[in-house]
């Protein structure tokens, strides 16, 4: 089952580019999650490989020893993609208006997306999107936790009750879950 509308609703109606057009240079996680975060894709990204960061800021949380041949980013304001020395490149898109990403298919090893999916209103759009650009074998890694912009994450994030239906399919509780691109779709685990 896919969300319904009401589930797709954010306090905050207005544009999301308003929300984002002063940086935050903040991070909305502890010390801990991050160590654990960075250790998660240690383990799980490959050197050498193309990487996309989703929904990324000015920090992206990649283990500092690891190179890759190519970092891509997006997210909402530039300031802060700026500020973050992991990108080779970046671009600014709003997912919510427009989810169709601008790279062919299979064009990258691994997606991640650090502490931002409780913004997407569609994220299923965005998951077969993710399906396309990424490689056979690819990965792609949904960090998230309690902490968020409460006004424009929408209803089914806000909701106590969806975190524990989620958090038995994750396999490093309570911060991230892991897929392979052949799990992305149909989004079948998404059942609230």
């Amino acid at each position: 089952m896919l969300l319904q509308p009401y589930q797709r609703v954010k306090l905050d109606q207005n544009e999301d580019s308003l929300f984002y057009s002063y940086p935050r240079f903040v991070t909305h996680v502890d010390d801990n999650f991050i160590n654990q975060l960075t250790q998660l894709y240690r383990e799980k990204l490959q050197p050498q490989t193309r990487i996309l960061d989703l929904m990324s800021s000015w920090v992206s949380h990649l283990p500092p020893e690891m190179e890759f041949a190519h970092i891509e980013g997006q997210g909402m304001n530039e300031q802060e993609l700026a500020k973050n020395p992991r990108l080779d490149h970046y671009f600014i898109q709003n997912l919510n208006l427009n989810p169709k990403l601008p790279f062919p298919d299979e064009d990258f090893q691994a997606v991640i997306c650090a502490v931002s999916i409780q913004y997407l209103e569609y994220p299923e759009a965005i998951f077969s999107e993710i399906a396309r650009i990424l490689k056979p074998n690819g990965i792609a890694i949904f960090s998230f936790s309690n902490r968020m912009f409460y006004q424009k994450a929408i209803t089914v994030w806000r909701d106590q009750g969806f975190l524990i239906k989620i958090l038995p399919f994750s396999r490093i509780p309570p911060t991230a879950y892991c897929c392979r691109k052949n799990y992305l779709v149909p989004p079948s685990y998404w059942e609230f």
